[in-house]
């Protein structure tokens, strides 16, 4: 029986073809996301599905008896519960008309059932979902933190520079006008000494004279 002969065998039972391809897609996905996820699904009476892991070993290739490192991996487990190996090897009659005893399990006892992996299957999406959209949202505040930091700093070193700049531009300012200052300061005195040369002169023809008219007498 294959996957269209199942859900032709349970139509009538679920009130038609669509809703038994529904039923049908939604526990088989539910039971490979559970297994995958790590988590066993248990059906009392049926069997349960788990997560097997298989350490790294050596095995041999059949076509050339090579000796070959197998890798570590995981692989699905079916084991079929009391009640089924019963009914397969004969020791339990199969019931002739309505359901197999499978779906008398008393309650409490499907700790696997298909609507609670649904539910969690579920739950763990909402919740990745939400820790990626947190993720996502403090990514951006700490760039856009970042950004504004930077433009800061930026400012900052701009605005430094210009005023040491003008500070630069202010202090050589000044000290051109203080040579300036200085040198007309110093300017009359050499005028003055300029001036006084002459003088001497006078005093020595004078001197010169006081002479001549001495000797004169």
């Amino acid at each position: 029986m294959n996957k269209a002969q199942l859900v032709e065998a349970i139509a009538d039972k679920m009130g038609g073809r669509q809703q038994a391809a529904e039923a049908v897609d939604h526990v088989l996905d539910a039971i490979v996301r559970a297994v995958v996820a790590g988590e066993r699904v248990s059906v009392t009476g049926f069997g349960s599905f788990e997560k097997v892991d298989r350490p790294a070993r050596y095995a041999r290739n059949p076509q050339t008896g090579e000796r070959v490192r197998v890798k570590k991996t995981s692989v699905p487990r079916f084991r079929a519960g009391q009640g089924f190996k019963d009914l397969v090897s004969g020791s339990k009659k199969l019931p002739r008309g309505g359901e197999v005893s499978v779906k008398k399990a008393p309650k409490g006892s499907l700790t696997g059932t298909a609507s609670a992996t649904v539910k969690k299957a579920a739950a763990k999406k909402t919740t990745k979902a939400a820790a990626k959209r947190t993720t996502a949202a403090a990514k951006k505040t700490a760039a856009k933190k970042t950004t504004a930091t930077a433009k800061k700093t930026t400012a900052k070193k701009t605005t430094a520079k210009k005023t040491a700049t003008a500070a630069k531009k202010a202090t050589t300012a000044a000290k051109k006008t203080t040579a300036k200052k200085a040198t007309a300061k110093k300017a009359p005195a050499k005028k003055a000494t300029a001036k006084k040369a002459p003088a001497k002169k006078s005093t020595a023809r004078t001197t010169t004279a006081k002479k001549a008219t001495a000797r004169k007498r």
